[in-house]
């Protein structure tokens, strides 16, 4: 025999040797339940000082810090942020010092106070109280009313719900007052929702029902009338900023100034194309304008880090996207600009130090890659930029009090978390953790691979993570599922390491895919300003191409394309088996958006404007509009108490699709507002997997899932 041959036969025969020696994961492997490839590792959770980082030891769930230089390791106890608690009992507000006795600040147990927040000097607590805001002296209990018109419709210092929901943010509690640094007074918002139409949910619960009332203003819709007040903390008349309620207008988070003299304001237009910076001095209302902002699309007023003072008390840094991609500023007080810190066709993430003695900017980028991000440092003249974080990895950063040194946490899609000490020229101290196990490599995993596909017009790269099947053979044809989400600059595709989580479908022969487009951040605010007044309309053409793309190799399945998202990927996924349904198959929709003006002012008019201005791309847009086109298998799921997307939705287009008659399914989850609850989460799970395995496994739901 040919000895070319014999060694090929050989070498064949110890590949399909070793091949067989791999371990499978199990079940529990394959869900994470149970450590196989990775381990668990100890976390590093921050900073005890600038030369020791806190540790959390996994063996033992105690916290330690060490030492940056030695190592040395001693018992950590996280200080106290303060020995004053306030909170919330039988709907009254509680005080307690350190390990003292609590005591009772308010007295009105038939009226719930709302959102109690200690004045920055320890001496009062701020607090609604049926739509009024209120104060009271910690040392003798005393209570000052600031406001006296709250009403179910005008609100001061608690947020009607676009405000909460949008722009403040549902981190705040519907709170909407603001302590000065001084506690000499108090800013707050004031809301009249008089002309705001109410949205009735319908809650099932106990013989009748009952309805919650919520005032949405819908895409269209008169908006919530704005002032914005100051009050005295010892009490004294409301004076009102100088702005005209009656303007239809929104109003950003305002930032105090260091000394309390004066406050900034955002403010914006309605057709959101317009920023404003106004100072403004609380003793009478008067305004002054400091930074001014056009966009020909959309400027985000809800944009995070929009401002960061400097404790110089002259300067501090805007963030804004007006070149088309997020970058750093540097300005004065009085708002004139000294200088761009960074610049260029990438994308800022976020500021994470600021070296004010050596005048360096630390701040995270997705610079190298826009599907990973690093750490970067710049001098405030703009000049000195360099990449401190290394590899083709997405750093998760932890920067010490001093910015000296830094954590980073890494990983990509074929490398475990990875934990390293790291200092501010960039230079590796030590590695602290690798989530690695010993025996990676002896388990059989689904491959996960990170590349990109043109667009169909050729102006975009767009960006795709996809985990192929336990050993993949092209010869074979596998169904797929795609995961997306697809809202404006909200891709999902990073360079990251997945987990265990997409490993028991690899095993059971399915190929994994996500996927963003155009206007999902990869390309900047310059790609995002593709969805202008059309939403639906790009990211269906992109994902349709990711679709031909798939359909076009040999080892997908022609008739088992599965697409699914929750909210925004709701919609998007509702759309893929209507207007997309000649390249999707099957769809498993979230709490979808149907047609968009459902959906809120603030958000819906900031990519479409409003209906009246936008009718055509309201009307392509809407899922209804390809109800026709339906084919294939979909799947929908809403919470009945969703106060974000309502119900009112789903029932839109079920109502089109039973009209057709034409076949899908459909769970309503009792109780459950935009994400389910709890109770129903592992049968919401359950019934996933059961859909995979109908419609793209074509085999019965294997016992261990019952």
């Amino acid at each position: 025999m040919n000895k070319i041959l014999v060694k090929s036969i050989i070498g064949l025969l110890f590949v399909t040797q070793l091949q067989a020696q791999k371990k499978t994961l199990s079940f529990a492997q394959a869900w994470g339940q149970e450590t196989s490839v990775t381990k668990p590792i100890n976390r590093y959770v921050g900073w005890a000082d600038n030369e020791h980082y806190i540790e959390h030891d996994v063996t033992d769930d105690k916290l330690y810090q060490v030492h940056v230089r030695t190592g040395k390791r001693l018992s950590y106890t996280p200080p106290v942020k303060s020995d004053t608690d306030v909170f919330m009992k039988d709907k009254d507000i509680y005080i307690r010092y350190g390990n003292d006795p609590e005591r009772r600040l308010t007295q009105s147990s038939d009226v719930e106070e709302k959102n109690p927040t200690l004045s920055p000097d320890g001496q009062y607590v701020a607090f609604t109280r049926d739509n009024d805001l209120f104060s009271v002296k910690i040392d003798d209990g005393s209570e000052v009313r600031y406001t006296s018109d709250g009403t179910d419709v005008i609100y001061n210092g608690w947020s009607s719900w676009v405000y909460y929901e949008e722009i403040l943010g549902r981190s705040t509690n519907y709170k909407a007052f603001w302590w000065s640094p001084d506690s000499k007074q108090l800013a707050f918002m004031r809301f009249d929702d008089t002309q705001v139409p109410m949205f009735p949910i319908y809650v099932s619960k106990g013989q009748h029902g009952y309805l919650e009332e919520t005032r949405y203003p819908k895409a269209g819709d008169p908006n919530p009338e704005v002032k914005i007040g100051f009050v005295k903390v010892e009490g004294s008349p409301v004076v009102w900023a100088d702005f005209n309620e009656k303007d239809d207008q929104y109003f950003g988070e305002p930032y105090w100034s260091f000394d309390s003299q004066s406050i900034m304001v955002q403010w914006m237009n309605r057709d959101q194309t317009n920023l404003k910076f106004y100072s403004v001095n609380p003793t009478d209302g008067n305004k002054s304008e400091i930074y001014d902002e056009e966009q020909p699309t959309w400027i985000n007023l809800d944009h995070s880090e929009r401002i960061t003072y400097l404790a110089d008390n002259k300067h501090y840094i805007l963030k804004s996207d007006r070149t088309g991609w997020a970058h750093y500023y540097l300005y004065t007080l009085d708002g004139k600009l000294v200088n761009p810190l960074t610049s260029g066709d990438w994308q800022v993430t976020s500021l994470e130090f600021v070296d004010e003695k050596n005048k360096v900017v630390y701040f995270t980028a997705r610079k190298e890659n826009s599907a990973t991000v690093d750490l970067y440092r710049v001098d405030y003249s703009g000049k000195g930029l360099k990449r401190l974080t290394f590899g083709d990895y997405t750093h998760q950063v932890k920067v010490s009090p001093d910015g000296k040194y830094f954590i980073t946490n890494y990983s990509n899609i074929s490398t475990p978390n990875k934990i390293a000490l790291v200092d501010n020229k960039g230079k590796l101290v030590k590695e602290l953790a690798d989530s690695k196990s010993s025996d990676f490599e002896s388990y059989h995993i689904g491959k996960t691979e990170y590349f990109t596909i043109p667009s169909e017009d050729g102006k975009f790269d767009l960006p795709i993570i996809i985990t192929y099947p336990v050993d993949f053979d092209e010869t074979k044809v596998y169904p797929v599922i795609m995961s997306i989400y697809g809202g404006p600059d909200a891709g999902t595709v990073r360079n990251t390491w997945k987990g265990m989580s997409n490993q028991y479908w690899a095993k059971e022969g399915v190929v994994q895919v996500t996927a963003d487009h155009r206007a999902s951040g990869h390309f900047g605010k310059q790609g995002v300003a593709w969805m202008h007044r059309n939403l639906g309309k790009w990211e269906m053409i992109d994902y349709t191409t990711v679709a031909k793309w798939l359909k076009g190799k040999p080892w997908v399945a022609d008739n088992k394309l599965l697409i699914t998202g929750h909210s925004y990927g709701g919609y998007m996924t509702c759309l893929a088996l209507t207007k997309g349904a000649d390249y999707f198959d099957y769809g498993i929709a979230g709490a979808p958006v149907t047609s968009w003006e459902l959906y809120d002012t603030h958000y819906t008019e900031r990519w479409m404007d409003t209906p009246q201005d936008n009718a055509e791309g309201y009307k392509a847009g809407s899922i209804l509009t390809y109800v026709d086109n339906y084919k294939g298998g979909l799947r929908i799921m809403h919470g009945d108490l969703d106060d974000n997307v309502h119900l009112q939705n789903t029932m839109q287009l079920v109502d089109a699709l039973t009209d057709k008659a034409v076949p899908f399914e459909l769970m309503i989850y009792p109780g459950s507002r935009h994400g389910f609850a709890r109770s129903k989460s592992m049968y919401d799970f359950k019934e996933r997997v059961r859909f995979y395995y109908q419609y793209l496994l074509e085999k019965p739901v294997p016992e261990e899932f019952k």
